[in-house]
């Protein structure tokens, strides 16, 4: 019944999100590294539960990278060698009613050839390799139909300009969120959450999505920030 309803849902995502986009604003001139080995991910307790719907979660790069330019772990995403990032993906996760799935038994490897096709999407061979372990690996039986999904989902989304909202004054997590809805037909504020860190700078946006990838309001756990709540985007592009 698990895998039925992953494929009756993969099926739904083609159907809403096959539509014309804009091409990504959140890459800056990518270009994707030669991987030659995939990273190993110690996978933990399995946690095998009914998915009720998904969450795209998007991180803020140019935040993640003010501390780590010179960080050879993430030299491909943060030292500009290989290009600049605004958002990224960092990772698509099944959620359940109450908790997630996470961590489950998968027996399709992760190729080299599939982690350099999702650099530019989520420039981290880790990242990748992790993130398939722990989420895709609930929702799907091969790694390359999770990307492909997390891609159609990128894809469609149109990213407004970060960079000039930034320069707002008094702006809020609303505010970051509201832009996101503007940007995007179908999407209300409600159903995309803003992660602020203790200071008020933006980390990440969380999208909500329901069991057959449409829009759905977030809960407290993924709404984030709320809307009055002050919030400032760092800039390093």
């Amino acid at each position: 019944m698990f895998w039925k309803r992953s494929v009756l849902g993969l099926f739904a995502l083609a159907v809403f999100t096959a539509v014309p986009s804009a091409a990504n604003a959140q890459a800056y001139q990518c270009r994707a590294p030669q991987i030659s080995s995939v990273p190993r991910i110690a996978p933990e307790t399995p946690r095998v539960v009914p998915t009720t719907g998904y969450t795209l979660a998007l991180s803020w790069s140019p935040a993640f990278c003010r501390t780590r330019e010179d960080s050879r772990a993430h030299r491909t995403q943060c030292s500009g060698d290989n290009g600049r990032f605004g958002l990224i993906v960092h990772g698509l996760w099944p959620q359940g009613s109450r908790t997630w799935p996470q961590w489950c038994p998968a027996n399709a490897p992760l190729t080299p050839a599939e982690v350099r096709a999702n650099m530019c999407m989520m420039p981290s061979a880790r990242l990748i390799a992790r993130q398939w372990t722990k989420h895709g690996s609930c929702m799907t039986r091969r790694p390359e139909t999770y990307f492909a999904v997390t891609r159609i989902l990128w894809d469609s989304l149109r990213i407004p300009d970060f960079d000039r909202i930034s320069r707002e004054d008094g702006l809020t997590a609303g505010r970051i969120r509201r832009a996101l809805a503007d940007a995007n037909d179908g999407w209300s504020p409600s159903q995309i959450g803003v992660k602020l860190n203790g200071d008020g700078w933006l980390q990440e946006i969380r999208l909500c999505y329901g069991p057959r990838f449409r829009p759905t309001r977030c809960d407290a756990r993924r709404f984030g920030a709320r809307d009055g709540r002050q919030a400032q985007i760092w800039r390093g592009l």
